[in-house]
């Protein structure tokens, strides 16, 4: 138990400096590693999720996209599992929104387990966020297009894990 902590407390510094200047997109500018630990706190509190290659992967999953953390980064630091997790999740930032939206929904039924766990909690995580607030710029009307990139992952996760949750926001 006790390394199981050490390494995730490791992924979780890593995270935090990877991304200490930046914040959230809400009224508040809330800390963006608020971000990935709530995503990860999702799986290990609410779905039970106890691997800690997946929660690894939660905690890690925007590093890559967002900072200048490279694929061969995560993995010399954090081994090949986790690398594979946050590859999965991880959006070519080179193309349009629209096209990033669209590869999502066509790659979803295709990933891991745990790079869909990861998913969902992300997705999750950020639907409460907008039930929350809603962030800047962002015009309430464009909200519920985030909800249907969530019915492409599997069925199954979904009802075994955030069944009250996930269904709130249909």
């Amino acid at each position: 138990m006790g390394s199981e902590v050490a390494l995730i407390l490791q992924t979780a510094n890593f995270a935090a400096e990877k991304h200490k200047s930046q914040r959230r997109k809400d009224v508040e500018e809330t800390p963006y590693i608020n971000h990935p630990i709530g995503v990860a706190s999702i799986l290990s509190q609410e779905a039970g999720i106890t691997d800690i290659v997946v929660l690894q992967g939660a905690l890690l999953h925007d590093t890559v996209e967002d900072t200048n953390t490279t694929f061969l980064e995560i993995e010399e630091k954090f081994g090949p599992e986790v690398r594979k997790i946050v590859e999965e999740v991880t959006d070519d930032k080179t193309l349009p929104k629209m096209e990033r939206k669209h590869q999502q929904i066509e790659h979803a039924p295709h990933c891991s387990h745990g790079a869909k766990l990861v998913k969902l909690a992300d997705k999750l995580y950020n639907l409460r966020d907008l039930n929350r607030c809603t962030p800047r710029g962002l015009a309430s009307k464009e909200n519920s297009s985030i909800w249907p990139q969530s019915n492409c992952i599997d069925p199954a996760i979904l009802q075994e894990t955030w069944h009250h949750s996930i269904y709130a926001f249909q």
